[in-house]
């Protein structure tokens, strides 16, 4: 049960507001008409969120989840369920509490008599453009268990070549991060015992091990201060990153990454639109609309605006393949690729086989990537560790003149 709270007309004049508690915004609604009223505006009333709301609230909808939900919405739909019905099943077999919240809210207002992507366009959380423009287009063309399958495929897609980036890169952070870990640990810790012995010895003390020293003794020192001010940095950074100038800014510089990262983010890029305007031009979404949306849900800015040159000259009358010649972002395979797609008139298929070729092309650099890297991160580790030992024990080459 929640409280509503609702404007209504009871006549042209008359104008009336109140609350009530209901289990949805359509048994509000039908209560209301039972009185004679027509609703003009209806919002359930929020309070302070209790401790269970803020962890539903927290938690992530995957792309997993959102795939699964349309393949399923799609064979309840083919199998000739109502649309209602089947996001009522829906709603009970979701695990994440937060989709299943947003499901629910999408249910009470298709049964309030809203079409299924204007009451999806409301939870950008769940359903972004790509899903809400795909869904209005099946809606309109009276084909919506097919759009939502191409849409399943395009979100499992888009999941599985996430999962391989994503398993390919943890073994390499988890390297890394133990590096570091037993780099603070030697300065703060075994660092000092040294520094105490050589104290005592006196001495002139080699640079390496002066600076190590100052080091830990800033570390052991000041960490109260180090740590925080380290963590600020970083969130700064994302702070950064996520500002209009910071995230064109960060997107310019990853197709610029060194060790094949650059060209392998390109990749995926290329991948993701192909993919996303063959789906969007396969399910009838109007081209000038894929091509905007496609830049929107990119996940790069640097294609984003590209696609916002493209969809003008396309408006002016240009064939797709040639104002995206003039994007340096797109290699010339992909452009006379779906130049042959317009010209056969099978752009979405040539899109798709785009997409097919770089996913491909991902998996084997993302392999062959992390051949390279393990050993790399290995040697990292290494010399991290055998820096400070060193540095550690050059002083005992000369232990015995300090003891004389």
């Amino acid at each position: 049960m929640a409280t509503y709270v609702y404007t209504a007309k009871k006549d042209r004049a008359t104008l009336l507001t109140g609350e009530i508690v209901a289990d949805s915004k359509a048994a509000v609604v039908a209560d209301l008409r039972r009185k004679g009223l027509t609703v003009v505006r209806l919002e359930e009333k929020r309070g302070l969120p209790d401790l269970k709301s803020l962890l539903e609230n927290s938690k992530r909808i995957k792309v997993r989840d959102k795939a699964v939900f349309a393949r399923q919405f799609a064979t309840m739909i083919s199998s000739g369920l109502a649309v209602l019905r089947a996001l009522y099943v829906l709603e009970e077999q979701t695990q994440n509490p937060r989709f299943k919240k947003i499901i629910r809210a999408v249910r009470d207002d298709v049964e309030a008599g809203a079409p299924l992507s204007d009451a999806m366009a409301k939870h950008p959380a769940a359903f972004d453009r790509l899903y809400v423009a795909m869904v209005r287009a099946g809606e309109t063309g009276g084909a919506l268990d097919q759009t939502l399958e191409r849409l399943a495929v395009q979100l499992e897609k888009q999941d599985a070549l996430r999962r391989t980036i994503k398993s390919a890169m943890t073994y390499p952070v988890l390297i890394g991060v133990f590096a570091i870990l037993v780099m603070i640990g030697m300065l703060i810790f075994i660092i000092p015992i040294f520094a105490s012995m050589y104290k005592d010895l006196g001495g002139e003390l080699p640079t390496l091990t002066k600076a190590m020293m100052g080091v830990s003794s800033a570390l052991k020192g000041y960490w109260f201060i180090i740590f925080p001010a380290l963590g600020l940095l970083g969130w700064a950074l994302v702070r950064l990153k996520k500002t209009e100038q910071g995230r064109k800014a960060w997107d310019r510089a990853k197709l610029q990454l060194p060790m094949k990262l650059g060209p392998i983010i390109q990749k995926i890029a290329l991948a993701r639109f192909s993919r996303t305007l063959a789906t969007l031009m396969s399910s009838g979404v109007p081209i000038l609309q894929a091509i905007d949306i496609t830049g929107k849900t990119s996940g790069n800015s640097v294609i984003e605006q590209a696609m916002v040159d493209v969809k003008e000259a396309v408006r002016s009358g240009e064939p797709l393949a040639r104002p995206l010649t003039r994007a340096p972002v797109f290699p010339p395979m992909v452009t006379h690729m779906i130049s042959i797609g317009e010209e056969t008139g099978a752009l979405d298929s040539m899109l798709n086989k785009i997409a097919d070729f770089y996913e491909t092309e991902v998996d084997a650099a993302v392999k062959s990537l992390t051949s390279i890297i393990e050993p790399i991160m290995m040697m990292f580790v290494g010399g991290l560790v055998g820096l400070i030992v060193i540095s550690m024990y050059l002083p005992m080459f000369n232990m015995m003149n300090l003891v004389k």
